[in-house]
């Protein structure tokens, strides 16, 4: 299957912003401080490699690293999602690939650790690394009912991540709210919680009734920074901080992400 090369590009255009507004979760959340950034860097830092990855694959010119690189990358990534979501499924079931926090992820990196191994070279360039899907040189993938596969599963993931941010429950606020509060934390906010935004509500409020009309444990805030340190250029209280930190955006990401996967997938079958 063939696309004219003007349309790659304007999805490549996409993932480099993409990978521009990871680079600055990562700044603004500062995560090499272990604070509340830290919970949700390794999303940040999925996103960037795989939006650069992409941005290779679909204009050569944009190519970083060479595939040997890229497959250990994603296969890191790969072993580091399956990991998390296995541990959800043990403390909530099935509802770890619905509604959990890393099963996208999981099949955005399995997804893109397909699409390197599996890539077979052009007869014109036999042995070239997966580097431009233009021109009537562009590859193809082994086992093309797996790219079928994923790409089905990645739109699915995507619909459900467009309800989401439309719906009054965004999907992103209990995930946060899991990973960033106490466990003692979490569970009395959910049990009085009618949702997940109620429950983040909850828990980052002080002192706040839940809807039921109970009180949850609240996170304590952070001890009081050193006046005569130097001020943080990039503080995360700022607006633009909370702005590229919220939810949604990170949504809009994988969002964004999952629809050039899936088209990078059916282009090559």
């Amino acid at each position: 299957m063939t696309i004219p090369a003007w349309i790659l590009d304007i999805f490549a255009a996409v993932m480099l912003v993409v990978a521009a507004v990871s680079a600055a979760r990562l700044v603004a959340a500062r995560p090499w401080r272990r604070g509340r950034g830290a919970a949700t860097a390794d999303i940040d830092v999925a996103h960037l490699l795989m939006a650069i990855a992409m941005a290779g694959t679909l204009a050569a010119s944009l190519r970083t690293l060479p595939n040997d690189a890229w497959d250990v990358i994603f296969a890191a990534a790969t072993a580091w999602f399956a990991y998390h979501v296995a541990r959800d499924a043990r403390r909530v079931g099935i509802r770890a690939l619905s509604g959990g926090h890393c099963a996208p992820h999981l099949v955005h990196s399995a997804a893109m650790l397909y699409m390197f191994v599996a890539v077979t070279a052009p007869a014109a360039s036999a042995g070239s690394a997966m580097s431009g899907m233009a021109g009537s040189g562009m590859q193809t993938l082994r086992l093309p009912i797996v790219a079928f596969l994923f790409a089905l599963v990645l739109i699915g993931y995507t619909i459900w991540d467009l309800d989401q941010l439309s719906g009054p429950g965004a999907s992103g606020h209990y995930s946060l709210a899991a990973r960033i509060a106490p466990a003692g934390a979490v569970a009395p906010a959910l049990a009085g919680a009618e949702s997940p935004a109620a429950a983040f509500s909850g828990l980052t409020s002080a002192g706040s009734p839940t809807s039921a009309g109970s009180t949850v444990a609240t996170v304590p805030p952070p001890a009081e920074a050193d006046q005569t340190a130097p001020r943080d250029p990039y503080p995360v209280s700022s607006g633009a901080g909370r702005l590229v930190l919220a939810p949604w955006v990170a949504t809009s990401c994988r969002i964004a992400m999952g629809i050039t996967m899936a088209l990078m997938l059916i282009i090559m079958i």
